[in-house]
């Protein structure tokens, strides 16, 4: 049985699941950083069915994710915008787009990043915010933080390695 949501679990990855897990957020999020904002662009683009994306296109806007917002042009049409919330998942799906160039794209990628300054090439990479260093899964560790409620939650007991 497939769980409707993960508000049991004290995690802020499920948390974040739950807002934008679906199979299309990501896809909507990204194109919206790509510039493509109007309802009918993103449909076209995506190939998704008309009320799929009008269903997830309210998902995000009801999680504050994004805002449906009337064109400047005075044409009476609106355009899709990524709140501040939205805005701030540009390197979880810049992350996610080099890790689909790395290992799901054989012949090479689909779309390069250019850096507008100078237009070299450009990838993500997760840094300490304190000291600048690459954040690397043997340099981290959980620890129990301030909105831990539950006795089992971070930190967990260390494992060793499976041989």
């Amino acid at each position: 049985m497939r769980k409707e949501n993960f508000r049991h679990l004290e995690c802020s990855l499920a948390r974040a699941l739950d807002v934008i897990g679906e199979w299309w957020s990501l896809l909507i999020i990204r194109d919206l950083f790509y510039g493509i904002d109007s309802f009918d662009r993103l449909c076209r683009d995506l190939g998704v069915a008309r009320n799929i994306l009008a269903n997830r296109l309210g998902k995000l806007q009801e999680k504050g994710v994004v805002e449906k917002r009337l064109r400047e042009d005075g044409s009476g049409r609106h355009h899709y915008h990524l709140t501040p919330k939205g805005a701030d998942l540009f390197a979880v799906v810049m992350t996610l787009v080099a890790w689909g160039d790395r290992w799901e794209a054989p012949s090479g990628p689909p779309v390069l990043l250019r850096h507008k300054k100078d237009g070299h090439g450009a990838r993500p990479i997760v840094v300490c915010a304190e000291c600048g260093d690459a954040l690397t899964p043997g340099n981290i560790r959980p620890v129990r933080g301030p909105g831990a409620k539950r006795p089992m939650a971070l930190p967990l007991p260390l494992r060793p390695p499976e041989r």
